[in-house]
């Protein structure tokens, strides 16, 4: 698939830029909020399950009332869900792309079944790249700290996205010029048979502790599948982490009306949201990109996914970078 010609969208400048340096390390007073405020048994089970783990101690309040905890328990993941700003929501440089690019956490206690979760974030850095992708980029970095009822800091993070020209990365960048030459990928029975085999094998430690003496540094974990990657698996992930921009109706029109440059016309004409990269080909040609991609949250939640599994029930998954 051809990307279109030529089209003129938001380019990153030096007024923007310096625009968004005086908001750096200014406690962000207004956002967009979050799609779950409290981990509800429905809102742990919808992310869990959107990312492929039906853990039990996450997912069965009768299994979990076994364990040290009493009840069932958010993945660490499951934090995502509760800021926008976290998942890629950044501010600035209206109209230019932003691509969420990678996270680095720290946890700190468990999240209980049904606490609210409050946030407080910053912009923290700004840095620029030049890539092969789009030529200059500014990686945004924002730090987040995440609290429960009692005020205590559960986790931290820090998360980043790399804001991009659109034209530029589709038109001179390099990085996926052979990546766009190749055909079109068709599964074989034989492949699918290798992911479905390894789906059958994954195995959830649970209740069988895994102690500190039984394991070595440099140890490899079992191999976890997951995909192959589709749209409905898109959606699935959406449905437990909310997505960034995914609105309805009015709340689509308000969102395209109160933030100039983020309603891109679709091929009806509609002005829709840029996070449909993720499963339009065509607009994540236009954005530089080989084709639809999977969400960065989503990847980073499918590998703490394979941490949990591993460490079982009495294992607290500090850091994940």
């Amino acid at each position: 698939m051809k990307a279109e010609p030529a089209r003129r969208f938001a380019r990153i400048t030096d007024e923007a830029l310096d625009a968004l340096h005086m908001r750096k390390n200014v406690l962000i007073e207004n956002t967009a909020e979050p799609w779950c405020y409290e981990a509800t048994r429905d809102n742990i089970r919808h992310y869990a399950h959107g990312i492929g783990d039906d853990n039990p101690l996450w997912c069965e309040p009768t299994y979990a009332a076994k364990t040290s905890f009493g009840d069932i328990i958010a993945l660490p993941s499951f934090l995502f869900a509760t800021s926008r700003i976290i998942s890629g929501y950044v501010g600035g440089i209206p109209g230019v792309h932003a691509m969420w690019a990678g996270a680095d956490w720290t946890w700190h206690k468990p999240v209980l079944r049904n606490q609210a979760i409050t946030t407080e974030a910053w912009l923290k850095d700004l840095i620029e790249h030049d890539t092969k992708f789009a030529g200059r980029a500014i990686q945004q970095i924002y730090h987040v700290n995440f609290f429960n009822p009692s005020g205590d800091l559960v986790a931290e993070a820090d998360s980043w996205c790399f804001r991009t020209d659109r034209d530029q990365a589709r038109e001179q960048g390099t990085k996926y010029s052979e990546v766009r030459a190749r055909p079109a990928r068709v599964y074989t029975e034989e492949e699918l048979t290798r992911v479905y085999q390894l789906y059958a094998a994954e195995t959830i430690r649970g209740a069988t502790p895994r102690y500190w003496q039984d394991v070595t540094v440099g140890e490899a974990l079992p191999t976890m599948a997951k995909g192959p990657m589709t749209v409905t698996g898109f959606i699935a992930y959406a449905q437990g982490w909310g997505g960034l921009y995914i609105r309805a109706n009015k709340l689509a029109w308000r969102q395209v009306h109160n933030h100039p440059g983020l309603g891109i016309k679709n091929r009806f004409g509609i002005p829709d949201c840029p996070e449909r990269v993720h499963w339009e080909p065509e607009f994540a040609l236009m954005v530089g990109a080989p084709g639809a991609y999977d969400y960065g949250p989503e990847r980073c939640s499918w590998l703490t996914h394979h941490l949990t599994n591993w460490i079982g029930d009495d294992g607290f998954l500090r850091r994940a970078t």
